[in-house]
């Protein structure tokens, strides 16, 4: 049976293998999505739409986009903390703040966070002595609180609102109740393992290592997680209409479930993806007032992020290849000037006779 087994798995990793298992995996998930977000808008009046994104309350847009500028913020201190915890104090806030907000906003718009967010982070901190492998271990780091915050809320959430789940993956409420403590029990127990075992402890192999943080400092990784996730929640339940009406915690575990299928397909900016997974789970909402909240959300929290990301990363760029640059020649230029640089000839005496 062992031996059965290996050579399953031999054949697998040589004839698929895990990249095309994820890919095919992201296309099915699109596809899905798309087809229910045609069937789900089928017969939706735009005109309805419209008039419902005039009945949102100014405040509560104003309030939204507080909030997001509010998770931003946290989001900065991912690629600060990482950095921290593999040494490289180096690295001031300001450059791990434009990193994380750069590489977030960018890459999920564009798609393939992992590899897009890591080019744009290799880019900034190869400047500050970070090497292919430095930029790994933060982007791991950052990944990990970003699971890490979305396991114990979802654990939270789904432990509490059992139903609220079951709107999206169709299962019992008894057994997603289940599943929350099972995520709850994940976090202690690997709080546990951490604290129990040596004081760090390392992951990876052959040349790449990083060590965990202690279990003190993976409690603020999840506390950076969770306020994150608090704030885009929160920014979505301001924009949600006010009838038939949804309490916070039903409605963050909607909104986790879908940011998590979106981010699962790899999808820019999770376009179609976390749409549709919210129209789906969300039923008691009429589809234009649930619409124009996408709407207004997706301008505050994808479109507006990624148009400063872009700007900021083009600005940054003509300022290291332009116009530093011509700084330093015009410096080079005024401390050695053509006339100084280059001695008159000295007339000698029988010219001068």
């Amino acid at each position: 049976m062992h031996g059965l087994l290996t050579t399953l798995g031999r054949g697998f990793k040589k004839r698929i293998g895990w990249k095309r298992l994820g890919i095919a995996a992201s296309l099915l998930i699109i596809a899905f999505a798309i087809t229910t977000l045609v069937r789900t808008l089928k017969g939706v009046d735009g005109g309805v739409i419209l008039i419902a994104l005039t009945e949102i309350p100014p405040g509560h847009i104003a309030l939204a986009a507080l909030c997001v500028i509010g998770a931003f913020c946290t989001l900065t201190f991912y690629d600060f903390f990482a950095l921290r915890t593999i040494g490289k104090k180096q690295v001031p806030y300001r450059i791990a703040a434009l990193s994380s907000f750069t590489s977030y906003s960018i890459g999920h718009n564009i798609g393939a966070t992992v590899f897009t967010g890591g080019a744009i982070r290799f880019r900034i901190y190869s400047d500050y002595g970070l090497n292919a492998i430095d930029v790994a271990k933060v982007c791991f780091l950052s990944g990990l609180t970003f699971w890490l915050g979305n396991t114990f809320v979802l654990g939270i959430g789904m432990t509490w609102h059992p139903w609220a789940a079951s709107s999206m993956d169709q299962l019992p409420p008894a057994l997603n109740r289940l599943i929350g403590f099972g995520g709850i029990a994940a976090i202690v127990a690997y709080l546990a393992w951490l604290t129990l075992g040596d004081n760090q402890r390392e992951l990876g192999q052959n040349g790449w290592k990083v060590a965990l943080p202690s279990a003190r400092l993976t409690l603020l990784q999840i506390m950076i997680g969770v306020v994150d996730l608090g704030f885009c929640a929160m920014a979505m339940y301001l924009l949600m209409p006010a009838e038939p009406g949804i309490d916070f915690v039903s409605l963050a575990v909607v909104f986790i479930l879908a940011t998590l299928l979106g981010f699962a397909s790899h999808a820019p900016g999770s376009i179609g993806v976390f749409d549709a997974a919210m129209l789906v789970a969300l039923p008691q909402f009429g589809r234009e007032q649930l619409v124009a909240t996408l709407v207004v959300f997706r301008i505050l929290y994808f479109l507006i992020p990624f148009g400063t990301a872009i700007t900021i990363m083009g600005m940054r760029e003509l300022w290291l290849n332009v116009v530093l640059p011509w700084q330093e020649r015009r410096k080079l230029h005024e401390a050695c000037p053509a006339s100084a640089a280059v001695p008159r000839p000295v007339k000698s005496q029988k010219s001068q006779g």
